[in-house]
């Protein structure tokens, strides 16, 4: 080698700028595609009109369903608006056009609501269901990106959608148009929540299984009550405060006085604090007077973050409704929590 030439880059440095490269070409599309995406909704936002008003008001005086139909990507938006219709308290199913046409059309009555997806507006597999309709009488609602397009012109209320461009590099592929889709009907479902007055409660009535359903599952439904309660007198003796934390396997016993009000609870913790002469003592010289309490129609979660509560962390809680008084109604350990399916973070 000459004084002058220059050593070849090492193989591993060359495929580590090129992975480098590699890296940020995909962010920058990334961040391209969401850019896109996002400027079209900030539009669609600024000129939404009465028609977003009328289908709400349709869907609310709807005495049946809401069928939601549409072919293809518009197809599979539509699947989603159906579910989240449904799950946040308007019926609503998904009709698939292809599967109406030799038969199920018989699924959508006089007393539903169509909302019908096609971007171009012009998909021929939905023609039967829009004669249908028209046939019935049924209150067509039309998504679509043409106003002159077949589905907005048959329709009793037209949501039009914005020509916005598509974020694929070849301006084609459905990225964009779905979206804009997809985000007005959460809109939609979103109104009807509003006007409905959808409540958490009612969203766990929909909602009982999985993460959704913990966590809006209420303390009253974790809780054990009546004799499954460590609960003690004020003047029992330690011995007997020992058995009943012991018999009830919760690691605490609630002291009450003879109104029956809950006055102190005494963990595993009081007893090691209090070993010198334990078994001489009564259970109010023991206790920790005013433990904290939860309601028992708080949401699992509070009592969650009650007992995790840094400055004083515990494993169990009582319950008690400020409304009735200061009795005791049931208690909490963190494993019915855990058993739940509660976050314990």
């Amino acid at each position: 080698m000459s004084a002058n030439a220059r050593p070849e880059a090492a193989p591993e440095a060359e495929a580590s700028a090129a992975e480098t490269a590699r890296i940020a070409r995909d962010v920058a599309t990334g961040r391209r595609v969401l850019g896109i995406e996002a400027e079209a909704l900030a539009g669609f936002a600024r000129t939404l009109d009465d028609e977003f008003a009328a289908a709400v008001q349709a869907m609310l005086d709807c005495k049946g369903r809401i069928v939601v139909s549409g072919m293809g990507k518009s197809g599979h938006v539509g699947r989603k608006i159906a579910a989240t219709l449904a799950s946040t308290g308007t019926p609503s199913f998904f009709l698939h056009p292809a599967e109406a046409s030799h038969g199920d059309l018989g699924m959508l009555t006089e007393s539903d609501v169509a909302l019908v997806l096609s971007n171009s507006g012009g998909t021929p597999e939905l023609a039967d269901v829009i004669a249908h309709c028209k046939r019935f009488g049924i209150p067509l609602i039309g998504m679509a990106s043409r106003p002159e397009s077949p589905l907005l012109a048959q329709s009793d209320i037209r949501l039009k959608l914005p020509r916005a461009p598509e974020a694929c590099s070849v301006g084609m592929a459905p990225t964009t148009s779905t979206t804009l889709a997809l985000a007005l009907g959460d809109a939609l479902a979103v109104a009807l929540m509003e006007r409905r007055a959808f409540t958490a409660e009612h969203f766990a009535v929909f909602h009982p299984g999985g993460k959704l359903g913990a966590q809006l599952i209420k303390v009253r439904d974790l809780m054990h009550s009546g004799e499954e309660m460590p609960l003690v007198a004020e003047d029992a003796s330690m011995r007997e405060v020992l058995l009943v934390m012991s018999a009830k396997g919760f690691g605490v016993a609630g002291v009450v006085d003879a109104a029956g009000a809950l006055v102190g609870a005494i963990t595993d913790g009081d007893l090691r604090r209090n070993m010198d002469g334990l078994l001489e003592r009564r259970a109010r010289d023991v206790a920790t007077r005013n433990p904290r309490t939860i309601r028992p129609d708080a949401l699992g979660s509070e009592a969650v973050k009650v007992m995790n509560d840094p400055a004083r962390p515990v494993l169990c809680i009582f319950a008690s409704d400020p409304a009735i008084g200061p009795q005791p109604l049931g208690v909490l350990h963190v494993h019915d929590c855990l058993r739940a399916g509660l976050d314990m973070g």
